[in-house]
């Protein structure tokens, strides 16, 4: 009986890829539930009310922000350095934030690190983690980065073996 041969660098890269659209997938359909989860608490915190109905819009600015560059993060080459899709997530408020500026939510106050790391998010919207976004893709994002992780350290690995 033959053993299963080691998966190839180019293995990996295919899965790592498959991992990328299947997060793709998962945060495109979590934004409705993210940005309505972070209005209303939001809002609530800020002393207005909003009607649910107004959100559908809020969620199509936010996902025309958001998913673009969660496309381009999550199948950029590992070594571009492409950034975080996290990152992507948190740079994707404006939306959210433009609507409860206009509904007169009251921002919350923050302290220097907030102001000088995310200056564009004055609501405290964005996720550190992607558990923050949706509990469900907890998972999926650790595997994706684990995945992404491996195939960088592999690939220097084998730069540097020959």
């Amino acid at each position: 009986m033959e053993a299963n041969p080691e998966p190839t660098l180019a293995d990996d890269e295919e899965r790592l890829a498959a991992f990328a659209e299947h997060l793709i997938e998962q945060v495109d359909t979590s934004i409705d539930g993210w940005v309505t989860r972070s209005v209303l608490a939001a809002a609530s915190a800020g002393g207005v009310a909003v009607i649910e109905d107004d959100l559908a819009a809020v969620i199509q600015q936010t996902r025309a922000a958001a998913m673009p560059e969660i496309r381009r993060v999550l199948r950029a080459d590992v070594d571009t350095g492409a950034g975080s899709p996290l990152a992507a997530l948190r740079n994707a408020v404006g939306p959210m934030t433009d609507h409860l500026d206009r509904w007169g939510a009251v921002r919350p106050p923050r302290d220097e690190f907030l102001e000088r790391q995310f200056p564009g998010d004055p609501y405290q919207l964005g996720p550190a983690a992607f558990s923050d976004f949706d509990e469900d893709l907890h998972e999926s994002g650790l595997v994706w980065g684990a995945a992404r992780a491996h195939v960088h350290l592999r690939r220097r690995r084998e730069s540097d073996c020959g």
